[in-house]
């Protein structure tokens, strides 16, 4: 994976050509995320059980990130980028249809693999072409037009999902992701053809295990494992239940959706801002600042009610957007490029396992108290917790 060259490319491509993609990804995810969590609701009818249930489907997540190292070996980064999107605009529009329960389940496990490998591929692609500008600055970007795509997802989701219902805002996400497509296409992208190699499965877990071990030796890693694990575990938190709460403490979609789209304003007025600060004073206090505040949030989300729960909810993204272009460059920071796309996958799993660990023992807070709400327990202890691993020695 070191000599992971491209034979092809326009020339006005650079890394920040990868980051714009985030207009894209950041319009078609919340869409998706709006409505997502309100879906399987209506399938298993208990909030409790739709936390297992995503934690069952991060699990396949994670799986598919683990073996993305040998994807790679056997497929072109962008043969790979190219399916995963075409198989999301297919998977996404089929969902939008009243289809049956489990034909639904099946199509959400199939856009899965394709979600992760393009939410792994635009961070490898943007390291690839970063030249003098850095990850900091691309991921500060990347954020920022990820943030304009969200800041009107919501409202858009919740407009649709009232006229036509909830699953009809699929196929808006399927046609966003098609015009990244086309956006991608227009790259001229291209890398040598990889022979396809015959797999021995019982080889292939072997090296699944040696990349794993390997990538936790690496100096730095372990921690930057714990961190973005950390950020995606209030991520997932918030997405699968942010929406429940609201609905269920009487607000209307509509309600949601202004909730939503107020929470997209700090990730703007912040991204750019945060690039150059992260510059001057570092990672970790803006980590800190972030996991901090976020915690304190979560303590008074757990006993508010009306109206100040809604305000909590778009504050804490405050929080969110301290550490949002920061939570990976402790792994680009401290990788060389030879490394990058052998370990990614293996760090990756960072922003799946909490869909696993944090939903489950959020399930676990609801039915041992009774209410929704009590899953901002968890929220706290997560914030606490990552804050002890930046500030340790080791």
């Amino acid at each position: 994976m070191a000599k992971d060259k491209y034979i092809s490319v326009r020339s006005s491509v650079s890394g920040f050509s990868f980051a714009n993609l985030g207009i894209f990804t950041g319009f078609a995810d919340g869409i998706y995320n709006a409505v997502y969590s309100l879906v399987i609701l209506s399938i298993f009818q208990n909030s409790a059980i739709v936390g297992i249930y995503v934690a069952i489907y991060s699990v396949f997540c994670m799986i598919t990130a683990l073996f993305a190292h040998e994807i790679f070996r056997q497929f072109s980064k962008v043969k790979v980028f190219y399916f995963s999107l075409l198989m999301l605009v297919v998977c996404y529009a089929m969902m939008g249809f009243s289809v049956l329960p489990r034909t639904f389940i099946v199509l959400d496990y199939t856009s899965g693999f394709a979600i992760t490998m393009t939410a792994m591929l635009i961070p490898l692609f943007m390291s690839d072409f970063a030249g003098n500008a850095g990850m900091a600055r691309l991921n500060s970007r990347y954020h920022l037009w990820t943030n304009i795509g969200a800041l009107f997802a919501p409202m858009l989701a919740v407009m649709v999902a009232t006229k036509f219902g909830n699953r009809s805002a699929f196929f808006l996400s399927s046609a966003i992701y098609l015009g990244a497509w086309a956006f991608f296409k227009y790259f001229h992208l291209s890398q040598a053809q990889r022979q396809i190699k015959p797999v021995n499965p019982r080889r292939t877990v072997r090296a699944l295990w040696r990349n794993a071990m390997a990538f936790f030796r690496t100096p730095g890693m372990l921690r930057a494992y714990t961190v973005n694990f950390g950020f995606y575990s209030l991520r997932a938190m918030r997405y699968l239940y942010v929406p429940i709460v609201v609905i269920e403490n009487g607000f209307s979609k509509d309600t949601l959706g202004l909730v939503l789209t107020l929470g997209i304003i700090p990730y703007l007025l912040l991204s750019e801002v945060m690039g150059r600060l992260v510059r001057r004073f570092g990672k970790n206090v803006w980590l800190i600042l972030g996991f901090g505040s976020f915690a304190a949030f979560s303590v008074w989300a757990t006993f508010a009610t009306g109206f100040p729960l809604l305000a909590i909810f778009v504050l804490w993204q405050i929080s969110g957007a301290f550490m949002e272009p920061v939570h990976d460059l402790l792994f680009f920071d401290n990788t060389k490029k030879s490394q990058q796309s052998r370990f990614y996958g293996v760090f990756r799993t960072s922003a799946n396992l909490p869909n696993v660990v944090a939903p489950i023992i959020g399930a676990g807070c609801i039915t041992l108290f009774g209410v929704t709400s009590a899953v901002w327990f968890v929220t706290a202890a997560i914030g606490v917790m990552s804050i002890l691993v930046l500030i340790s020695k080791k």
